[in-house]
């Protein structure tokens, strides 16, 4: 995403807790920072992706984070997954500095990632979102505003619940063909040209065959979204029973090890 933010032309300076991983962008030509308070004051627009909604809290916040630098007038984009709850409260805080915040998390996977093709679904105020338009579209191809902060998560979070009742079905669907002795080539083959074709049948079924379970995304993070949306539906006073299930296996995968590899491991759950 950073890659094509530099391709489209504008001028980056990053911070990754892990340094090196910042090298392929230096060396794309982005400035290097030594902390998100220092890239936050290099910068009009601050970006942040991180995994979990403390791993943002602690960008923002913490000691070095962006909140200790100068950040009046500036634009937070934060698409990462997190809370919509707490990204509402992370909105009202950064507006008591004068700082704009919209939440626009993605789907696509890392394909979308590298092929600017993402999807991004985008909370906050109508003409922040306008005016970071250009920067959008340099990352994806699809994408919308939902409304007030909190809405980009809240979307991301349907996109979640479906995604993962998907790759359950689609596992499950793998496993038994393969338990029925059926040739897997020609299984897939079919069943993707048919009613039951999906995203993942076609991005991640293949690998499966491959035994391939590199992450395009992890299991413990698809885990994660989940219990974002038990969190969010339990607020909300209702109940999501393919989700609980769904929680449920990829819970059981992290705990059985599979937490590292891609969501199309989920087939390797034992007795599952």
């Amino acid at each position: 995403m950073a890659l094509n933010l530099i391709k489209a032309g504008y001028s980056l300076t990053v911070f990754n807790r892990t340094r090196a991983r910042t090298e392929p962008l230096a060396a794309a030509g982005a400035a290097v920072a030594d902390s998100p308070a220092k890239a936050a004051g290099a910068s009009d627009v601050v970006i942040t992706i991180v995994s979990d909604t403390p791993d943002v809290e602690s960008v923002l916040f913490d000691s070095g984070g962006l909140f200790q630098g100068e950040i009046q007038g500036k634009t937070v984009i934060d698409m990462s997954t997190i809370s919509p709850e707490v990204t509402v409260e992370f909105a009202r805080r950064l507006a008591e500095k004068g700082c704009e915040m919209l939440d626009a998390p993605v789907s696509g996977g890392e394909k979308g990632a590298i092929d600017a093709t993402l999807s991004i679904m985008v909370g906050g105020k109508r003409e922040v979102f306008d005016r970071c338009l250009p920067i959008f579209n340099a990352m994806g191809k699809t994408i919308a505003y939902t409304g007030q902060n909190g809405n980009g998560q809240k979307t991301k979070l349907v996109n979640q619940i479906i995604c993962a009742s998907n790759i359950v079905s689609m596992t499950e669907g793998l496993r038994f063909a393969r338990l029925a002795g059926l040739d897997m080539e020609t299984t897939l083959k079919l069943i993707s040209s048919g009613a039951a074709a999906s995203w993942m049948l076609s991005n991640l079924a293949p690998r499966i065959l491959k035994d391939d379970s590199a992450p395009g995304f992890m299991i413990k993070l698809q885990q994660k979204d989940l219990r974002l949306v038990r969190e969010t539906i339990q607020s909300i006073g209702a109940e999501l029973p393919g989700t609980d299930l769904a929680y449920k296996l990829f819970t059981d995968a992290v705990a059985a090890g599979l937490g590292k590899q891609g969501t199309q491991g989920l087939i390797n759950l034992p007795n599952a």
